[in-house]
């Protein structure tokens, strides 16, 4: 296999398993529900991610365990402000709408955040968007409006439902900002989410006066954080490296099916016919998302920037004195640059299409 090939099956690899740890968020959200308001439900899972992130910083730092990744600098601060606003609003929205909705329901509407990053990442970030994530988007809007009528005679529309729809437009926008951070050090990204989310969210629960003396519901709450939203998000950002925030969000679609699964078993959820149908049209949408791709000719204009990365592929042609083996971060530039290869639209391939 090409080495300019692996990067993107490991990337995908990172999209999965944080889909996977992510599916096991709304129906344990669910159950924690019982015992911890919504507001400081949110900000517990955010500042879980933050905590748990910190201490496996603080780990690879003693242990001299990692390659040295580019920090967040002053230039990336309108995103990392944008990152916290849209990650405090989000959890807090998809929190009430549980309340409202069974989490099956909500799992199966969170794939919904793959249009609103996917439409985002064309219309202000300019991605490339083929045919077949078009189709899967046009799919998986059908599915969710499915899910989102309550009762198909009378076409009430369900508050939970459309509270949750509004979570994953919030969180559309927040993937398209974490995309432009994508390049810099993960678990800086998720740590500065975490303790920017948390920090935010745990204000609205003070003010609020949503607070719980449950202890046992409280580090709960931060355990499901550090794997659901911390080592998921971690992941996803690997992933956005390579895939770009249209094509990571597709393959995240895994991760409403683990939560309705979960579903399932922990809350023996009725399967209604709307159902079924809203889940084999997102199963097809996501297989349409998950198998797009292309490749041309393309430019690359000169560009100097400073992530982690190898000098194996066609992009990290610079040289070294004395040379450097493996991975390794630092500013670089990279020159003009005309040629042809499978890519996605990641960082280093922001280019235009004539033609979708």
């Amino acid at each position: 296999m090409p080495a300019v090939i692996a990067p993107r099956y490991l990337a995908i690899g990172f999209a999965v398993l944080a889909a996977v740890l992510y599916g096991i968020s709304s129906p344990v959200s669910k159950v924690l529900l019982d015992s911890v308001p919504p507001a400081l439900l949110a900000a517990l899972l955010y500042l879980g991610a933050g905590i748990g992130m910190a201490v496996v910083s603080l780990v690879q730092t003693a242990g001299k365990q990692t390659v040295r990744e580019a920090p967040v600098g002053r230039k990336d601060l309108p995103y990392v402000i944008g990152m916290i606003v849209l990650d405090i609003a989000a959890p807090v929205l998809l929190m009430f709408g549980l309340t409202m909705t069974t989490a099956a329901n909500a799992s199966l509407l969170n794939n919904f955040e793959i249009v609103t990053t996917s439409v985002i990442a064309l219309l202000i970030f300019r991605e490339a968007i083929d045919q077949r994530l078009w189709l899967a988007i046009i799919l998986i809007v059908c599915a969710s409006i499915l899910l989102t009528i309550e009762d198909m005679s009378s076409f009430a529309f369900s508050a939970g439902s459309i509270l949750v729809l509004l979570a994953c437009v919030a969180w559309g926008f927040e993937n398209n900002c974490t995309r432009m951070l994508s390049l810099k050090d993960p678990v800086e990204i998720v740590i500065i989410k975490g303790f920017g989310a948390g920090g935010g969210a745990l204000l609205l629960a003070l003010v609020a006066r949503e607070m719980t003396a449950d202890v046992g519901g409280i580090l709960a709450a931060l355990l499901l954080g550090f794997f659901a939203y911390g080592l998921s998000i971690y992941f996803y950002v690997l992933a956005q490296r390579s895939l770009g925030a249209a094509r990571t969000s597709a393959f995240y679609a895994v991760a409403p099916f683990i939560g309705v699964g979960l579903s399932f078993v922990i809350f023996q959820t009725p399967l209604t016919v709307s159902f079924a149908a809203a889940t084999v049209i997102m199963i097809a949408g996501a297989y349409f998302a998950a198998t797009g791709g292309h490749r041309h000719r393309h430019v690359h204009t000169l560009l100097t920037h400073e992530h982690r990365h190898r000098h194996d592929d066609e992009h990290h042609t610079h040289d070294h004195d004395p040379p450097v083996e493996g991975e390794h971060s630092h500013l670089h530039t990279h020159e003009d640059l005309v040629h042809n290869h499978p890519h996605a639209p990641d960082l280093h391939h922001i280019h235009g299409h004539k033609h979708q």
